[in-house]
C-alpha cells in the first residue's frame, strides 16, 4: 500500500499506482463550500450537531476540510495557502456567524458580521471598515463578489507600476510561515503538499479587483481589463513581464526554505474558457500569456521536483496545445461539460501530456440536481475515463457548492472509494 504522497507522486509522473488519489480542499479550487462541508460533517457524524465550521475562504466562504473528514473521504493532498485571505486579513481569532442558510461557522475576527441595511453583508480591505468595501454578498447569498473600484483611467499616465502594487517580494515573514507549515505537514502527515504561493497568475479575473487592496489603482475593472487584452496589450505584457520578474525572485527564496517538500506548484486560476469557447484566441494567448507561464514552468522544471497545476473553467480545447507547451504539468477541473470538452476525447489527446486533475462529477447539474442514481453513473464514468492508464487525480469539477443534497455527497465519496 503506497502512502498518499508517494501515490500522487507516482501519478504526477504518469506512473502506476494502487488506485486512483483524491484530493478535496488541497487548492482553492478544489475544495466545498463550508454549508456543504457541514452537511457531510453532520452526515458521516464526524461532529455533534450545531457544531460549526470555519470558514477558511471569505470570499468563496469555502469550509476547512480538517483531517478527520479527509481520512473518511479517502483524501490524499494537504493545502497550504498564502498567509492572508482573499480580503487582506488573516484567518484567526475566530468567531461564531450563521450563514444564509442557516450553517453554524465560525470567521476570522476581521470578517464583518454586521448586516447592510438591506441584509446584504459587505467585506473591508485589511477589515478595515474606513476604507470603501471591497467584497459584497446580497441577503440569502452563498458567496461574495468583488466591489469594482475602478478609478478614472487616464491612458496618458497610466503606469504598470499601478497594477503591481501587490506582486512584491516575499517578505521574511511569510517566508517563515510558508516554511513552518510545509515543513509540519510534511512531518505530521503522509499527504502530498499543494502549494498556493500567489503572485503567479497573470491575469487571474478574481484577482484584478484587489479585494485586498485598500485604494487599488491601475485597471481594475473586469470588462476594462478583458477589453485591455486587446486594445493595451503592450501595457498587459509589462505587467506580467515585470510581475513575473517578482514571482522568480519569491520561488528560488521559497524553494531554498521548503525544498522538495511539496509536490504540487499552484501556479494560475486564470479561466481561459467560456462555456461555449476559449475567451481568445490561441494566438493572443501565445503572445500575452504563454511567454510568461513558460519562464514559471521552465524555472520549476529545471530547479526542482515539483509539478506545475493550472486552473482554467471552460471550453479550452483549441489552447491546450500551447498550454502544454508552456509546461504546465496538470490540467484542473477538467470541465467536460463545456463545449468541445469531450472526455474521451481529453483523454486520448492529452492523457500523456497532463495529469488531469478534477473532472469527477459536474458540479453544476448532476450533483446539486441529479439523483442519487445520476451521481454513481457520472463518478463512475469519469474515473472509468480519467484514470484509464494513470495520470488522474479524482476531484469534482470545481469546488463542491452550497445546496448539495446531502445523499449526493455521500455517495459521491462512497462510488470514489468503491470504484478508486
Amino acid at each position: 500500500m503506497l502512502t498518499s504522497r508517494k501515490r500522487v507522486s507516482r501519478v504526477l509522473n504518469h506512473q502506476d499506482v494502487d488506485h486512483i488519489p483524491l484530493d478535496l480542499g488541497g487548492t482553492p479550487v478544489t475544495g466545498m463550500h463550508a454549508s456543504s462541508v457541514y452537511k457531510l460533517r453532520q452526515m458521516l457524524k464526524l461532529d455533534p450537531p450545531d457544531t460549526p465550521v470555519k470558514i477558511i475562504d471569505p470570499y468563496q466562504l469555502s469550509g476547512e476540510i480538517k483531517p478527520d473528514l479527509l481520512e473518511a473521504v479517502g483524501g490524499d493532498v494537504v493545502g497550504v495557502a498564502p498567509p492572508r485571505n482573499f480580503f487582506g486579513f488573516e484567518n484567526d481569532g475566530w468567531k461564531p456567524w450563521t450563514l444564509f442558510d442557516g450553517t453554524p461557522v465560525l470567521v476570522p475576527a476581521l470578517f464583518n458580521t454586521h448586516p447592510e441595511p438591506d441584509g446584504s453583508i459587505v467585506q473591508y480591505p485589511e477589515g478595515d471598515r474606513t476604507a470603501p468595501p471591497s467584497g459584497y454578498m446580497p441577503k440569502d447569498g452563498y458567496y461574495f463578489d468583488a466591489i469594482i473600484r475602478q478609478p478614472p483611467i487616464d491612458d496618458a499616465t497610466l503606469t504598470p507600476d499601478d497594477n503591481l502594487e501587490e506582486f512584491t517580494p516575499v517578505s521574511a515573514e511569510d517566508l517563515a510561515c510558508f516554511a513552518q507549515e510545509i515543513k509540519r505537514l510534511y512531518a505530521e502527515t503522509d499527504k502530498a503538499i499543494a502549494v498556493n504561493f500567489g503572485g503567479m497568475a497573470f491575469g487571474d479575473i478574481s484577482l484584478v479587483p484587489a479585494t485586498w487592496l485598500k485604494h487599488p489603482k491601475g485597471i481594475r475593472d473586469v470588462e476594462e481589463w478583458y477589453i485591455s487584452t486587446l486594445t493595451r496589450a503592450e501595457y498587459i505584457y509589462r505587467v506580467f513581464e515585470k510581475q513575473a520578474e517578482i514571482a522568480l525572485l519569491n520561488l528560488k527564496k521559497l524553494y531554498a526554505a521548503v525544498g522538495n517538500r511539496i509536490s504540487v506548484l499552484y501556479v494560475t486560476g486564470t479561466d481561459f474558457g467560456t462555456q461555449d469557447a476559449p475567451f481568445m484566441s490561441e494566438q493572443t494567448y501565445r503572445e500575452l500569456f504563454f511567454p510568461f507561464h513558460k519562464k514559471i514552468c521552465d524555472w520549476v522544471h529545471r530547479h526542482t521536483q515539483w509539478k506545475t497545476f493550472m486552473h482554467s473553467d471552460g471550453s479550452i480545447l483549441p489552447l491546450l496545445p500551447a498550454i502544454a507547451e508552456a509546461g504546465i504539468d496538470i490540467l484542473n477541473p477538467v470541465q467536460w461539460t463545456a463545449k468541445n470538452m469531450d472526455r474521451q476525447h481529453l483523454k486520448k489527446q492529452f492523457g500523456s501530456t497532463f495529469v488531469f486533475w478534477g473532472g469527477g462529477v459536474d458540479t453544476q447539474h448532476t450533483l446539486p440536481f441529479g439523483s442519487v442514481a445520476e451521481v454513481q453513473s457520472e463518478v463512475a464514468e469519469c474515473i472509468r475515463i480519467f484514470g484509464q492508464d494513470g495520470g488522474y487525480v479524482f476531484s469534482t469539477v470545481h469546488n463542491v457548492q452550497p445546496g448539495v443534497p446531502a445523499d449526493n455527497l455521500l455517495a459521491l465519496y462512497h462510488t470514489f472509494s468503491t470504484l478508486r
